[in-house]
């Protein structure tokens, strides 16, 4: 079975997302039929948050690509990020995605593979890490919830993008998110934790070998979609970095 992982789409509602929205359409529709299983990495859309009765219609032609890939018989899994880590019961119900709200470890033929969005394991940002705590915290999520869906939208652009102003980096390669996960990685390997680690989230592709208990094992970073167009594949023998444009 065939395997595509990618992250960091960071898909927008607004008109300036328009071209990356219906690039990331024919991205999924560009599949072809021996792709078995989709894992997203986290950070699909720039924000997700799920309402009763409501879902953000800039996003539908998206979700109903993922609806294509469902029928198709294609196992979608969704690894929470930090801009979508709301993800639920739409997603689970309507899509049948699988969502993964931590880490979690899947079977690749005889591989272990880690898989991991990344955000917070840069025990430097103390900012981000109390950030986190809030947004997640039910009394914060209740109260958001009661929120019109568009103030709510209009608030989580503003975040993001003031957020992304304040961490961009010059390289992201060398930046302290990449340095963080590749640690990460370096030491879940050395433990045996897995064979294989695969991050996003620092939107710095990698394909990297470190020794485990066995020999040695892979990190790859899946860098991000929105800018690299990047994404891995597996073949059902090797990992493939793919790194788009």
């Amino acid at each position: 079975m065939k395997t595509v992982v990618f992250s960091d789409a960071h898909l927008d509602v607004g008109e300036r997302g328009r071209e990356r929205r219906s690039e990331f359409v024919r991205f999924l529709r560009g599949f072809d039929v021996s792709v078995g299983r989709v894992i997203v990495l986290g950070d699909l859309f720039d924000f997700w948050f799920e309402y009763r009765h409501v879902i953000f219609s800039g996003y539908f032609e998206v979700l109903r690509a993922f609806a294509e890939l469902r029928d198709r018989g294609v196992e979608l899994h969704l690894v929470c990020g930090n801009h979508d880590y709301w993800a639920g019961r739409f997603l689970q119900e309507a899509l049948k995605f699988k969502v993964h709200r931590d880490p979690v470890v899947l079977d690749f033929g005889e591989k272990r593979v880690l898989l991991v969005h990344g955000d917070g394991l840069n025990k430097r940002d103390w900012g981000y890490r109390v950030y986190r705590r809030i947004a997640r915290a039910r009394a914060v999520v209740w109260a958001f919830r009661r929120l019109h869906p568009d103030h709510a939208m209009g608030i989580a652009r503003w975040v993001s993008r003031y957020s992304r102003r304040m961490t961009e980096v010059r390289d992201p390669a060398r930046g302290s998110e990449a340095r963080a996960l590749r640690s990460f990685a370096q030491e879940a390997l050395r433990r045996g934790d897995a064979d294989v680690i695969i991050c996003g989230h620092a939107h710095a592709p990698a394909y990297e070998e470190y020794p485990t208990p066995k020999g040695a094992g892979l990190y790859i970073n899946c860098g991000d979609w929105m800018y690299h167009r990047a994404h891995v594949e597996w073949d059902g023998v090797e990992f493939r970095l793919i790194p788009g444009t």
